[in-house]
């Protein structure tokens, strides 16, 4: 970046397990999501909070202005299959499900994206990852086709 250059922009990344697959189990994720934390860090993002539940991630980071968000997923997405797969962390082969949301936020809203993400077991007891993606979406006035969402939707939505 060009000297001079300051920005301040924050990012949550929301992705699932390739068909929300249940196997991102206590005991690899924390192993999971600092592998993550450091692919972040090598691509000069400002890695903030990295968490999820069995079958689904949320990462946090203040955006290096010089890497887009979609090629940030997809380095993430790749290395972080190729660790979990090369480590044999999962039965079988694992993947991430196509996609992503990704959101924006303030600096005065980082406490309270943090401690959402950080309390995503207790948050998850009362709400499922398919209706915290969609009220995300939602809640952003995300304009979406339920074909192009995840394969956990239903007719019911």
């Amino acid at each position: 970046m060009k000297p001079g250059t300051f920005t301040q922009m924050y990012v949550q990344l929301v992705f699932a397990v390739r068909n929300r697959d249940a196997v991102l189990t206590k005991e690899i994720r924390p192993r999971v999501f600092e592998y993550m934390s450091g692919i972040m860090t090598n691509l000069k993002h400002k890695s903030i909070i990295i968490n999820g539940t069995s079958n689904h991630v949320h990462v946090f980071f203040g955006l290096y202005p010089s890497i887009s968000v979609s090629d940030t997923v997809h380095d993430l997405k790749r290395s972080s299959s190729l660790f979990i797969n090369k480590e044999k962390l999962c039965p079988g082969r694992f993947s991430w499900q196509d996609g992503y949301g990704g959101f924006s936020y303030s600096r005065s809203q980082i406490n309270d994206i943090y401690n959402y993400i950080a309390n995503q077991e207790s948050h998850h007891k009362k709400k499922t990852f398919q209706q915290e993606y969609i009220d995300y979406l939602n809640e952003n006035e995300m304009v979406f086709d339920k074909q192009f969402l995840f394969d956990f939707l239903d007719d019911s939505l």
